[in-house]
Order: structure tokens, then C-alpha cells, then sequence
């Protein structure tokens, strides 16, 4: 039961679009989609809306997609072509109490793919990609604990005459390992696809 983990530095810089193009680039590997959503306090981990329901009863929630609109995250796993796609929602640093359920139904999956940087923590992928731009200054801690156990990187493509934006954070972790230039709306490109086939085809 290979497993791939996507994540990245920040919000909306494509790792949705990564599993969705890797699903939709390798129908045959059959795709359980997962996507951890972690919320700060007062949103409500059952649904995502805000609440001021007590920790205790809304720590954590797993829900299967079954709409195909395309309309959530989610759902454009299933558009892609996932054979399941599931929502994993927990409150900021409580991620811990929902591993077993996602191990139950890792358990269960030929193929899984993760969005998620934090899911590290607890479990070791067969690859681990992580998208990078440039351009967004925001560098999650998550991203940065995690930067070494970073199998390849998928790299936003940028203006030569612009400089990174982020402060204080070094890519000297990842400074060896495969570098894939990616150039939106065009999140994976035959070579990441290639890479991902062969990864996983080894032994």
C-alpha cells in the first residue's frame, strides 16, 4: 500500500492541484485521496464553519466526498478520477487523535495520496513531494520541519529578476534532490508523473 504525501509552504500554492493532476496523470494506481485540514480556534473541525462548540465533542472529524461537482477539494479528487476521496478535519495540533482512523482507512486503500504537511508526524510515505513559490512570502512551520524528508520539489517557475520572498528560510535541505519546474495552471508535468511511476514501481 504505497503512499504519497503532497504538501507545501502555504495555502493556495497548487498542492490541491498536485493530487488532483497526479490522479488524474496515473488512473491505474486506483487513488485513495485524503486532505487534513487543521483549524484554528473557534472553527468547528466537524464541519469548517465557525462555532463555539466545546473542544471535547468537535476535536476531530473524517467524512467520505461523494459529491462529483468539483466543487470542494475533495470533490475534484473524484473528478480527477480517485476511487475515494475523504476530508479529515481536526482542531490545531489534535491531528493525533484522528491517526487511527486514517490508518483504518489507509489499511483499506491500494494507492493513498495525502494532502497534508503535518501527517509526516506520524507516518512515512513512500514519497513525500512538497510545492514551493517563490513568490508567497508565508512559510509554514510545518513545511520548513519537514523540508528534509522532502523527496523532490515541485518549484513555481518566477521571474528571474525577482527574489524570493521568504525571510530566514534556507533550501539547503532539499538542495540534492530532484527539483521539477512547475508553471500553473500546469501543476504536474510528465516529468513529475515519471518520477512519482518510477518511485513507486520500485520495490
Amino acid at each position: 500500500m504505497p503512499i504519497v504525501v503532497i504538501g507545501g509552504h502555504s495555502r493556495s500554492v497548487g498542492k490541491t492541484s498536485v493530487v488532483a493532476g497526479l490522479i488524474s496523470a496515473l488512473p491505474d494506481f486506483r487513488w485513495t485521496a485524503l486532505k487534513i485540514t487543521q483549524y484554528g480556534h473557534g472553527i468547528c473541525s466537524a464541519n469548517g464553519e465557525a462555532c463555539d462548540c466545546a473542544t471535547a465533542d468537535h476535536a476531530w472529524a473524517v467524512s467520505e466526498e461523494n459529491n462529483r461537482s468539483g466543487d470542494s477539494d475533495t470533490s475534484r479528487f473524484l473528478v480527477a478520477g480517485a476511487d475515494h476521496a475523504w476530508w479529515v478535519r481536526t482542531e490545531q495540533g489534535r491531528l493525533a487523535e484522528a491517526m487511527p482512523r486514517i490508518r483504518q482507512i489507509l489499511a483499506g486503500t491500494q494507492n493513498a495520496i495525502i494532502e497534508s504537511n503535518s501527517v509526516l508526524r506520524f507516518l512515512k510515505p513512500d514519497l513525500y513531494l512538497t510545492v514551493l513559490d517563490p513568490q508567497t512570502a508565508d512559510f509554514k512551520t510545518s513545511a520548513q520541519t519537514f523540508l528534509d524528508r522532502a523527496d523532490a520539489v515541485l518549484l513555481h517557475s518566477a521571474e528571474s529578476s525577482k527574489s524570493p520572498a521568504w525571510e530566514h528560510v534556507s533550501l539547503k535541505p532539499v538542495i540534492n534532490r530532484p527539483i521539477f519546474a512547475i508553471r500553473p495552471p500546469q501543476y504536474v508535468t510528465h516529468e513529475v508523473t515519471a518520477f512519482v511511476r518510477e518511485r513507486l514501481s520500485k520495490p
